[in-house]
């Protein structure tokens, strides 16, 4: 039987379409997993994003890392607002220090900058080789830090530094950021340590505020529904950056580790040493709410993963993240 040229037409014109409808809705669907995985390693529908704050990023600069002050007589800090991670750690005393992390934004000035101990040792690993600012350590443990996995920016054998004379010392050391980048030859770049970004997950407990305390430090989180972001406290009294901003971000991550002494006297004394590779529990603060989560860092240097009670991992709000280091299990002493 002769088919009319119409009709094979017609037919051949609904084959061609139907297979380009499918190969579209296959390429589409590889696409769309294509972003999603992309997301993951830094990128996302947006373009590059940080791995640090999950926002936007023309490009991934270099890790500069440094050791700030955090007693009253330091404060107000200098330069943290521009931030990508802020991390509190336990010091001698009771007290604590500031591990900041800077990458997507580095301000002209920080400070004031202090000296390292060596829990800041396997905190750094974890960035690659990163650049670490700080003024110095005790005579034994100073070329340890120097010669650990880092690109050194001891304030003994660098540029940069300088005394303010608007303080005392030892709380009157700043560094300028340009010059210290000049000196970091050859530091690692932003990279994955383990953060995920995305909307909030359904759950968590609401939540005003949270408290964390060392034996002679305080530090309070509360949640400023009008500037949708965790406002910080310490010693009782609001936290301000020294041009005149409140302190504070969008996640807070409360991550309680076990905390023993270091093998290096301070002033007579072990100080701390917060055990940051292992498992535990940890707090999650963002958007008004309290995530109970469980951390895990299998070794120096890998990142720390943050998982929800069903094993999804818990997404973080763009933005920069402060990580407070409790008194977790098996701690020595306690944190009050």
């Amino acid at each position: 039987m002769r088919i009319p040229r119409a009709v094979l037409t017609a037919a051949i014109n609904s084959a061609i379409a139907s297979a380009l409808l499918v190969g579209g809705i296959f390429l589409l669907s590889g696409c769309a997993g294509t972003a999603r995985q992309a997301g993951h390693s830094g990128h996302s529908q947006r373009g590059l994003t940080s791995p640090f704050t999950g926002e936007p990023v023309s490009s991934l600069r270099k890790e500069l890392i440094f050791k700030i002050d955090n007693v009253p007589q330091a404060r107000p800090p200098t330069g943290l607002t521009k931030a990508d991670i802020i991390y509190l750690l336990p010091v001698e005393g009771g007290l604590s220090r500031i591990f900041a992390v800077f990458s997507s934004q580095v301000p002209p000035v920080v400070g004031p900058v202090r000296s390292s101990r060596e829990e800041d040792i396997p905190l750094l690993r974890q960035f690659g080789r990163p650049a670490f600012a700080f003024s110095g350590a005790q005579p034994r443990l100073l070329p340890v830090v120097e010669h650990a996995r880092i690109v050194s920016l001891y304030a003994g054998t660098v540029g940069g530094y300088f005394r303010s004379s608007s303080r005392i010392a030892p709380y009157n050391l700043y560094a300028k950021t340009r010059t210290l980048l000049a000196e970091a030859k050859g530091a690692s770049k932003a990279r994955d340590i383990g953060f995920r970004f995305g909307p909030a997950p359904a759950g968590g407990k609401r939540t005003s505020a949270y408290n964390v305390a060392y034996r002679s430090a305080a530090f309070r989180f509360g949640w400023s529904a009008a500037q949708q972001r965790w406002l910080v406290w310490m010693d009782g009294s609001p936290a301000k950056a020294a041009d005149g901003k409140k302190l504070g971000a969008h996640t807070i991550v409360v991550q309680y580790v076990k905390v023993g002494t270091s093998g290096f006297l301070e002033l007579g004394s072990r100080p701390p040493f917060a055990h940051t590779v292992g498992s535990g529990r940890a707090v999650v603060l963002r958007n008004g709410r309290a995530y109970q989560v469980h951390w895990s860092r299998p070794n120096t240097n890998a990142g720390t993963t943050f998982t929800l009670p069903d094993g999804r991992r818990m997404p973080f709000a763009l933005g920069q993240v402060w990580v407070v280091y409790g008194f977790g299990s098996g701690s020595s002493g306690s944190s009050h």
